[in-house]
């Protein structure tokens, strides 16, 4: 993930959501058509979203992680052939990417409510797509929903739809913007009305991802993906 301080990593909710592979599979399944080509990970943790996204048969797929120790766990998983061939592993941020190096997309999964400057960041993984580049994108949504537990693990914000869509540089059409994850709205909102908790256990993140998200599957798409706890978005650059 992407923070503030970019040489470490300030949360460990990595490991506890690297069990939600439901909650993986969901959104996966809205981006895994424009996966193709060579692919840009911004932020990619410990690797569990590259093991669930790219199946191998894309050109190329750079996992960038600004915290050493994430990014050897990274190099750990490539080098034991957990993650597929085409993988490798960049220690920074963004802005250490060399220039003229296109990608075909590039990919924030749950990272840019780390950066400080999101609108900027956005900007400049313009200048990294390739034409007719896609940009992928999903967040936390509603500030309203904002706990203890965000602050601690590095959110800066939480998102609503429009506030994504705005930091989107115009240059950009945006494909899909959703809602995702209507059902664990409704949970999280309880739990900070009610039980206040302020970090969630493995038991919980379970139930969570085998029988929260498996009811959202079939209640979002009834209520038209506009509502959730998170936000997807996906644009391609014009």
């Amino acid at each position: 993930m992407v923070n503030e301080s970019p040489d470490k990593y300030i949360g460990d909710e990595l490991t506890i959501f690297d069990k939600a592979v439901n909650w993986k599979r969901y959104y996966g399944g809205f981006l895994r058509e424009y996966l193709k080509g060579r692919i840009l990970e911004v932020g990619a943790g410990i690797g569990g979203t590259t093991l669930s996204l790219c199946d191998g048969s894309q050109d190329e797929w750079v996992c960038l992680e600004p915290d050493p120790n994430l990014a050897q766990n990274i190099n750990k998983q490539i080098a034991e052939s957990n993650l597929p061939p085409c993988c490798r592993c960049k220690v920074g941020t963004l802005k250490d990417m060399p220039l003229g190096q296109l990608f075909d997309a590039i990919i924030y999964i749950d990272v840019m409510e780390h950066i400080e400057d999101d609108k900027a960041e956005l900007g400049l993984a313009e200048k990294y797509l390739d034409a007719n580049g896609v940009l992928m994108i999903v967040v936390p949504a509603h500030q309203f929903l904002y706990t203890p537990f965000d602050r601690a693990i590095g959110h800066l914000r939480r998102y609503t739809r429009k506030q994504l869509m705005s930091i989107v540089p115009h240059g950009f059409n945006i494909i899909k913007a959703i809602y995702l994850d209507s059902v664990g709205l409704t949970a999280s909102l309880a739990n900070k009305l009610f039980l206040r908790q302020s970090y969630p256990s493995i038991k919980q993140i379970l139930f969570w991802d085998r029988v929260i998200i498996r009811m959202s599957e079939l209640f979002d798409p009834l209520l038209c993906y506009r509502v959730g706890k998170s936000v997807l978005l996906i644009a391609r650059k014009l």
